[in-house]
């Protein structure tokens, strides 16, 4: 389908013709693929905020992005909920990108479930912007199943927002065809979570300011732009105008940045692989920092024992950080290595590198002069990265504060170099949530005490959250102790219309000086943790 023509005195900037794969609800299609669902079923990917997307099934049952999981529970008692996981997206995604490259070479992977590849060049081979698109469509289907949309227009925002339409717009008439789009459409050019927050703030502002269409804020003059929103305005408004995310520049171009290393053992699971990778990203992003440079994309190349050579590559945001480019690599290693691909290596990977692309000076896009990273930080990441190397992926664990009501909920471990996201929302009001203060200790394996009172009777909690007696000692493995102050007891019944636990919980302060936190669960105090 073409979009119509506008007026061409409507002028914007110049930017590449580009065709942009789209696949929607793609981390339902993955979770599908990967058969953790079924495809018939009601199914809401959520995060701690609440839904991030649903399938079709979900949505005739009222269920929308956005909607918190309570809420999308009641309407579709049926919903299946599966919290993001950008490993399986990315995983289940190179079957869907080899297929595209059978077809088009040069593919891009923006991300899990987008595709940028340049339209001219294979325009011309499958005999039109509209024939191409048909064959792309046709070609993932047929190899992998899944639906997708192809859109084909002037620029990056203007391809994306063609995808999701299903059309193309015809050259030359990219800024007509953005001006009357909703300004937050300015997010989906971002190809990271951190990038898509900022803009999302940015299009907040705007709005507030009256900007509340594309054609609005590329009507304003740059240097406006630059002064009152700074670095990200202008890209906003250049991606506004129908432009790219990079200017070309007017000299010669950087060379490309390249990093490598030989896997010994090779590595032929994606876990191992993963350690190799965390490490050379750092040496890029270190590299690239020293120059003073960034990359518009990043190119994954991998090599097998039997000298077969892989190679796929990664659109960028600007200025990409150290966790970015690691994040690229390992979902590509995973999809490579995970035994989902139509070609797997047929032999362990020997040999990994990662080749810097579209190199252009930081400017001002460097740090601040209070924004790098210690010497001594990046000590300790590597040292960190060099452990988890000899112990596993889970030999080097990091702490998430995150939403609970009691404290072992309320922390999540997550390994080294991983995304520390909470899952449960720390700011939700999470009624029944034991006080403060939270204990600075939580035992890894919790221990069995016995509290008795005065008399030496067990002191235990009655149906109206009553103590038998006030609580004298702690009597443990190491000896009995004198409770010289304590508080509460506090109730905790949860999932108390099912199979739910019930918990007493008791603050004691004993006479060696230390203070605990206690639960009286079926009969039995336990130790769950301790104060400074």
């Amino acid at each position: 389908m073409t979009a119509p023509t506008a007026d061409p005195a409507q002028a914007g900037v110049s930017a590449l013709r580009r065709a942009v794969l789209w696949v929607p609800d793609w981390p339902v299609a993955a979770a599908v693929a990967e058969g953790v669902v079924g495809s018939h079923e009601p199914v809401a990917v959520h995060d701690s905020r609440g839904v991030l997307v649903c399938s079709a099934a979900a949505r005739a049952e009222g269920v929308r992005q956005g909607m918190r999981r309570r809420t999308a529970q009641g309407l579709c008692p049926e919903l299946v909920l599966l919290a993001a996981d950008e490993n399986r997206d990315a995983r289940a995604f190179e079957p869907l990108v080899q297929a595209v490259e059978d077809v088009v070479a040069g593919v891009e992977v923006a991300r899990p479930g987008v595709l940028l590849m340049a339209a001219r060049g294979p325009a011309r081979h499958a005999g039109g912007e509209d024939a191409l698109a048909e064959l792309l469509v046709g070609a993932v289907a047929e190899d992998t199943g899944a639906e997708c949309q192809v859109g084909v227009a002037d620029g990056l925002l203007a391809a994306l927002l063609a995808s999701r339409a299903g059309i193309v717009v015809p050259p030359g008439q990219g800024p007509a065809f953005l001006a009357p789009q909703d300004v937050r459409r300015l997010e989906l050019a971002a190809t990271t979570r951190e990038r898509r927050a900022e803009l999302g703030e940015l299009t907040d502002l705007l709005r507030r300011l009256g900007l509340r269409t594309l054609g609005a804020l590329a009507a304003l003059a740059p240097g406006d732009v630059a002064a009152r929103f700074g670095t990200l305005g202008l890209l906003a408004h250049r991606l506004a105008r129908g432009g790219d995310v990079s200017v070309p520049a007017p000299r010669r171009p950087e060379q490309d940045v390249t990093v490598r290393t030989d896997l010994d053992p090779p590595a032929a699971r994606s876990d191992v692989a993963a350690f190799a990778a965390r490490a050379l990203a750092e040496e890029l992003a270190e590299r690239l920092q020293r120059r003073g440079v960034v990359c518009g994309r990043v190119q994954v190349l991998a090599r097998t024992e039997d000298g077969t050579e892989l190679a796929r590559t990664w659109r960028l945001d600007v200025a990409p950080s150290p966790a970015d480019l690691t994040d690229r690599v390992r979902w590509q290693l995973d999809g490579w290595l995970s035994g989902r691909s139509a070609r797997p290596p047929s032999a362990p990977l020997v040999h990994l590198e990662l080749l810097a692309q579209e190199i252009s000076p930081a400017g001002v896009v460097s740090d601040g002069l209070w924004g790098r990273r210690g010497r001594g930080e990046v000590q300790a990441e590597r040292a960190a990265l060099r452990v988890q190397g000899l112990l596993g992926a889970e030999g080097v664990l990091v702490p998430v504060l995150q939403g609970g009501r009691d404290p072992r909920t309320r922390v999540r471990l997550v390994a080294w170099g991983d995304d520390p996201v909470p899952v449960l929302r720390p700011d939700a009001p999470w009624p029944g949530r034991l006080p403060d203060p939270a204990p600075a200790t939580l035992l890894d394996e919790r221990r069995a005490v016995v509290v008795l009172d005065a008399a030496g009777a067990p002191v235990t909690v009655d149906g109206r959250v009553r103590l038998s007696g006030e609580p004298a000692r702690v009597v443990d493995d190491d000896g009995s102790r004198e409770v010289v102050g304590w508080a509460g007891p506090w109730p905790m019944w949860e999932r108390w219309w099912g199979k739910g636990r019930r918990r007493a919980w008791l603050q004691v302060a004993l006479s060696d000086g230390v203070a605990q936190l206690l639960a009286l669960e079926s009969g039995q105090w336990w130790v769950e943790g301790l104060y400074d």
